[in-house]
């Protein structure tokens, strides 16, 4: 019997897509890709800047330039490589239906649902399916009978389960717990029969004892987790400890922490830098900005430092917490402003980021739940020898159009990066802000 052969489609894409992966009209297999002109001339206003979202745009067209020489509107071009289809530019006039006069407003939205709906109708064989990482528009489509989908190739399938660096197991008997306090280490099938995780974390309980443990792939034993201060902050948790020990530890080059606001996240990764500060030329400190209004740091008056501060304010708010547990006459509280003032300790855009290479430096990033995974990608390989890169950040609270919990750059790091020897996540679940932070987290 012969293969049943699947029905091509058309996927069309919104700018939205190509602004959040510009290689993605090589990700739909053997399918034809339409982008609508509305789509071209969006791409345009954002090919200035140094965002990445800027660096996208300006990829795509170089793309776009490179494999055409004839009238994309008119033809089909193939795409490069036998296992892509092919592409079309596709005008945004002569369909039936208008979404202009259904919403009641002409805006680059309805234009390129214009521009699916005539393609829709110029191929009736072909399932035609709007791609946009706009929930808006994808609804916009749906009620014009218009099938719509998010872009997924880049996405985590099951957030629900995604990698948390720590088991909590409870034996009947005190013998491993013990093992672990004595020698400092047990063999991992002692605590559990599945595959070691390397860097992975263990809360081993009883009930008369517990202990704190970690699987060190370079021993291949699960060995005792010591409470320890950095900075004269202490951990008040097991997860607290867990980070603290990962961000310590010379061994791990990239360590990620997540956790709701007050887990302690951004504090931990400062003091633990301080702590190190011997160990590095500099400490580097950094946010994504996420302007309001889509501005930006243009429209803000002042130099760079003052345009940035605004933004970086809550990095200054958790250095002055570590601060403020010394007296301002003592050493620690004096290092950290001549670390500022020696800028050894440096807050800066991560835009200026790009094309530099870090050796010998501690880089922390906050707020990495609002960078995409090509953002995170370009940071980590920036790396140079000596280089330390923490992300922190809480992927249920985003605040950049497009991403969402399972399409961001910090979940897709953890999906994708645990059980590396040279990397470590702990997610933080217990909120030590105040009392009344997290009365309000649990009841608001």
């Amino acid at each position: 019997m012969p293969a049943i052969k699947k029905a091509k489609k058309i996927f069309v894409l919104d700018t939205s897509v190509l602004l959040y992966d510009s290689t993605a009209v090589k990700n739909f297999e053997k399918h034809d890709i339409a982008i609508p002109i509305t789509v071209l001339e969006e791409l345009d206003s954002f090919k200035k800047g140094n965002t990445v979202t800027n660096l996208h745009a300006r990829e795509f067209i170089r793309y776009l330039d490179k494999i055409t020489d004839s009238n994309m509107i008119q033809n089909w071009i193939p795409l490069n490589g036998k296992s892509h289809g092919k592409l079309r530019v596709i005008s945004d006039e002569g369909s039936q239906q208008d979404a202009a006069k259904v919403f009641g407003s002409v805006k680059n939205d309805h234009r390129i649902l214009n521009s699916a709906l005539r393609l829709k109708e110029e191929e009736p064989d072909k399932k035609v399916t709007l791609v946009s990482k706009d929930i808006n528009l994808r609804l916009k489509a749906r009620a014009l009978s218009l099938d719509a989908e998010d872009y997924e190739t880049i996405r985590i399938k099951d957030i629900d389960h995604l990698y948390r660096g720590k088991t909590s197991i409870s034996f009947e008997d005190n013998s491993s717990i013990n093992k672990l306090y004595q020698s400092g280490k047990v063999n991992h099938s002692d605590i559990e029969q599945s595959k070691p995780i390397s860097n992975h974390y263990y809360i081993l309980k009883n009930h008369s004892s517990s202990a704190l443990g970690y699987y060190n792939p370079k021993s291949k034993k699960v060995e005792l987790v010591k409470q320890t201060s950095a900075y004269g902050v202490m951990p008040r948790n097991a997860e607290q400890t867990f980070a603290m020990h990962s961000l310590m530890n010379p061994e791990i080059l990239l360590a990620t922490i997540t956790g709701s606001a007050g887990t302690g996240k951004t504090l931990l990764a400062l003091a633990c830098a301080l702590e190190q500060r011997r160990n590095y030329r500099q400490i580097y400190l950094a946010r994504p900005i996420v302007p309001l209004s889509n501005r930006d740091l243009g429209y803000l008056p002042g130099d760079v430092k003052s345009k940035i501060d605004p933004y970086m304010q809550p990095l200054w708010d958790n250095l002055s917490i570590i601060k403020n547990q010394f007296s301002e006459s003592s050493k620690q509280y004096k290092k950290i402003d001549e670390l500022v003032q020696d800028e050894k300790l440096s807050i800066v855009p991560l835009a200026y980021i790009r094309g530099r290479s870090l050796s010998n430096v501690i880089f922390i990033i906050d707020e990495a739940q609002n960078l995409t995974p090509h953002e995170i990608k370009t940071i980590i390989t920036r790396a140079g020898e000596n280089t330390k890169i923490i992300f922190t950040g809480d992927i249920f609270q985003i605040d950049t159009p497009y991403l969402d919990a399972q399409s961001n750059g910090l979940s897709y790091l953890v999906d994708r990066m645990h059980n590396n020897d040279i990397y470590s996540h702990i997610n933080l679940e217990k909120g030590e802000r105040s009392e009344l932070a997290n009365l309000a987290s649990k009841f608001l």
